[in-house]
């Protein structure tokens, strides 16, 4: 590599060991993993893996950010209109 770049990142120092040590199971290090990543990142134009938010037992969320946006408490309040629109009822 003639040109080379250092990234920092900071993330949970338990998160941090278990991946190096998965990464070091399949022989290679968290950083070539990394690299990898943005290389494949690079390649598909995007994320190279699907993404999406799991279900959470504290409550409905939506949204890509975790708790940015809350379910409104009357969410269902028009089911009844709406189903009347498309045939229901």
């Amino acid at each position: 590599m003639a040109n080379e770049a250092t990234l920092y990142v900071k993330m949970d120092a338990d998160i941090k060991e278990r991946a190096e040590l998965l990464y070091k199971r399949m022989g290679t290090s968290l950083a070539e993993g990394v690299r990898m990543f943005t290389v494949q990142s690079l390649e598909v134009n995007g994320i190279p893996f699907s993404a999406h938010v799991s279900p959470k037992k504290n409550g409905v969320r939506i949204g890509a950010a975790e708790g940015m946006f809350k379910t409104p408490e009357n969410i269902d309040a028009d089911n009844d209109e709406i189903a009347k629109l498309f045939g229901g009822e």
